[in-house]
């Protein structure tokens, strides 16, 4: 809805998924009631690719920016970066940067959300071996 001429929030996260799933070709396989997302592809034997994310649908800053986070791993390649929590990082960021590009607020609670997902993904990657 419209107010005074102006696009609501709801309308700049409903537009903003409409736009990623067109501009990557992702298909949204579940949209999840938890703040928790996954992406990943499926590949047919017909030499045919699925690109696929489970995500919250957007409502607020946080489920946005989990929601572009996954729409990220596309964008950005599945399994470019190694190890897995450098991925991690750079599909942050591209997260932020998208949300900050469509003037979507990054407030401290998205900010929290990246530092104690980065966190996560270090210590798992130090539990499998990592060095440095």
């Amino acid at each position: 809805m419209q107010t005074n001429g102006r696009t609501s929030m709801q309308q700049k996260y409903d537009a903003v998924v409409v736009e990623m799933k067109h501009a990557y070709g992702i298909k949204v396989r579940k949209w999840r009631k938890s703040s928790s997302g996954v992406a990943y592809e499926l590949r047919y034997r017909n030499g045919e690719v699925s690109k696929l994310i489970e995500s919250p649908y957007p409502r607020g800053p946080v489920s946005c920016a989990i929601f572009l986070h996954e729409i990220g791993h596309h964008a950005i390649g599945l399994g470019v970066h190694k190890p897995r929590c450098l991925e991690e990082y750079h599909v942050w960021m591209w997260a932020l940067e998208a949300m900050r590009k469509r003037d979507f607020n990054v407030t401290p609670a998205v900010e929290k959300r990246v530092r104690d997902s980065m966190k996560y993904a270090v210590a798992k990657a130090r539990r499998r071996g990592m060095k440095h």
